[in-house]
Formats: structure tokens, C-alpha cells, sequence
């Protein structure tokens, strides 16, 4: 079988990622954040957002910061702010979205709420660890550091199948990362994960969740974020 994803083939090889997610398996793509406002996120429970949205750029006066001004259509946080969790759930999915990193900086998304993708300032840096960007947290450094330097935008791609679970409720398939693709470069395949990243092992897992984006860690800006289902 052969589907085709914004340039990315799978199946019959690999070509560069060129534009917006148009059709995975027949599913059809759709906006998570719609430019203007928060319309179907919220923040970590009990915080209240701290998430600005206009045109971010890293600070001039010191570079480990974001500035965020009016007019644009970016979505961004500065310093240590709150996560954001999206209200809808999703389970077998393509994400695609760009973002930008001060520099030192530290982010991520989470699958699920529980399968993480670090986002970290990691250029320059000649062999990644699972701590850098692009990596399944802790458990799946990427395949080549593919990070752009702080305060230019960064593609990401995360084609992902959610856990298997029988009639009574028992797992009978892990998670999986079946392509990650930084900036047209694969980073991550046919990655299995038999728990969530950064939680205990022992964490439950589900056949659909909400996804999130980290926060808390550091400035980050987000832009064009879709999301294709493919269940």
C-alpha cells in the first residue's frame, strides 16, 4: 500500500516534507489551533495560560527568551509557563506542526499525555542523546541531529499508532512512533514504547487521550499545528 503525506511516501521510499499534511489513508487533515484564540485547548489543571499569541522571535536583548508581539498568528510562552492540553482525544494520528526554541531551551509534545518527543536546544550537537531533539524521552535517541539553531521555525512530523487493547481491557500492542521527520530528516522509525516517557512504568495506558504541548520548561512557539486521524 502506498499513502502520501505532504511529500512523504511510505512504502515506496521517502521524499522531503513540503507543505501541510493534506491526506493520510484517506483521513483528512485538520487545524488544532486556529491562530486567534485557545478554542479548544486548556491549560494544565488548576494554572491559568500563560501562552501569548502574535509573532514570537527570539529576544535581542538576551536570546534565551521569546518576545511575542501583536498581529501574528503564533502561539507562545516565555520562561517557565503551563502546559497546554488539547479537549479532544485522539488515538492513531499524524501531527505536524512547527516550532521555535530560544536557545537553551527545553519543550516537548506528548502523545497520548504520555509518549513524549523532546523538543531541546540540541544544535550543533554531533551525537544526540535520548535526551536531545527529536528524541523518544529517555528511551530513543533521534537518528541524526537534524536542530535547527534558536529562533529559526522547525518542522516536525509524528506519525503515530496508539496502543492495542483487547475486549477485557489487556494491552496487545504497544504504542509506536512509526516516523518521526525533523526539518525533511527521519529521526525516529518503527519505534515501539511499552510504557509512557518520564512516568512511572507502571502508568496506565489507554486506547485514546488528549495530546499535549510542554510549557513548562522554557520559551517555545508553536505554529501551524494539524493533526490528521487515522482511525
Amino acid at each position: 500500500m502506498r499513502t502520501r503525506l505532504s511529500g512523504i511516501h511510505f512504502g515506496l521510499g521517502f521524499l522531503l516534507l513540503a507543505g501541510p499534511v493534506a491526506s493520510v489513508m484517506g483521513g483528512e487533515s485538520k487545524a488544532l489551533f486556529n491562530g486567534k484564540d485557545l478554542t479548544g485547548w486548556r491549560p494544565a489543571a488548576g494554572k491559568e495560560s500563560t501562552w501569548k499569541i502574535g509573532t514570537a522571535a527570539l529576544d535581542p536583548s538576551d536570546p534565551t527568551k521569546l518576545v511575542v508581539k501583536p498581529g501574528g498568528n503564533e502561539l507562545a510562552t516565555n520562561d517557565k509557563g503551563v502546559n497546554l492540553y488539547t479537549l479532544e482525544e485522539f488515538t492513531d494520528c499524524v501531527l505536524e506542526l512547527e516550532f521555535m526554541l530560544s536557545k537553551n531551551s527545553n519543550s516537548g509534545i506528548k502523545m497520548m499525555n504520555l509518549y513524549e518527543i523532546q523538543l531541546l536546544d540540541s544544535f550543533g550537537k554531533p551525537a544526540p542523546t535520548a535526551t536531545d531533539c527529536g528524541a523518544v524521552y529517555k528511551e530513543s535517541p533521534p537518528k541524526v541531529n537534524a536542530s535547527r539553531q534558536p529562533g529559526e521555525w522547525q518542522k516536525l512530523l509524528i506519525d503515530f499508532r496508539a496502543p492495542r487493547f483487547d475486549a477485557s481491557g489487556k494491552k496487545v500492542a504497544n504504542a509506536k512512533f512509526v516516523r518521526v521527520v525533523l526539518n525533511d530528516q527521519v529521526i525516529q522509525e518503527n519505534f515501539e514504547i511499552a510504557h509512557g516517557t518520564n512516568v512511572p512504568k507502571t502508568t496506565p495506558e489507554h486506547p485514546r487521550a488528549t495530546l499535549f504541548l510542554q510549557g513548562d520548561h522554557g520559551p517555545v512557539a508553536f505554529r501551524n499545528i494539524r493533526i490528521t486521524r487515522l482511525d
